[in-house]
C-alpha cells in the first residue's frame, strides 16, 4: 500500500463547535465545510470533524462521539502555549504542565467531547530513559 495521507477524524454531535475550537485555539483553517463534515489544515497537518450520526458511518458505530482519544501536538515552546491557552485562554487543564523523566515537558487539555490534547516540547530524558530510545532511522 502506498500511503498518500493520514489524519484523525473526530466524530461529534457538534461539528461547528468542535471545528471552531481547533480553528480558534490551534490555528487550523477549513479546507472543506459542510453541515456534517469539516476538513481542517494547518501547514502540513490535517484534522477532520464528522457528525457522528452521518450515514457514512457504519450503522453499528453511528451515534458515538469520539471521546477516548489523545492527540499530541509537539510545539517549540510548551510554556508559551500553556500561557496562551490556559493562563490567558482559560481552557480546561486535564493534566497541569510538568516535565517527565522520559523526555517531555507537557500539559494536557480537554477539548470538546472529552478529546484530550497533549501539548508537548521534547526535553532531555533522564539516563534511565535515554537508553530506551532507538536512534535508528524511521522507515
Amino acid at each position: 500500500m502506498k500511503l498518500t495521507s493520514n489524519y484523525p477524524v473526530l466524530m461529534t454531535r457538534d461539528v461547528p463547535g468542535v471545528a471552531a475550537f481547533y480553528q480558534q485555539h490551534l490555528g487550523f483553517e477549513p479546507t472543506f465545510t459542510a453541515d456534517w463534515y469539516v476538513s481542517l489544515r494547518r501547514d502540513r497537518w490535517e484534522l477532520a470533524v464528522l457528525d457522528c450520526t452521518h450515514e457514512t458511518i457504519p450503522a453499528a458505530h453511528r451515534g458515538r462521539a469520539t471521546t477516548a482519544v489523545l492527540l499530541n501536538f509537539e510545539v517549540d515552546d510548551v510554556d508559551a502555549e500553556y500561557h496562551r491557552l490556559v493562563t490567558e485562554g482559560g481552557l480546561t487543564v486535564a493534566l497541569d504542565i510538568r516535565t517527565e523523566d522520559f523526555g517531555q515537558r507537557h500539559f494536557i487539555l480537554e477539548a470538546p467531547d472529552g478529546v484530550l490534547l497533549d501539548i508537548i516540547t521534547d526535553t532531555e530524558p533522564t539516563d534511565e530513559y535515554a537508553a530506551q530510545y532507538d536512534a535508528g532511522p524511521v522507515a
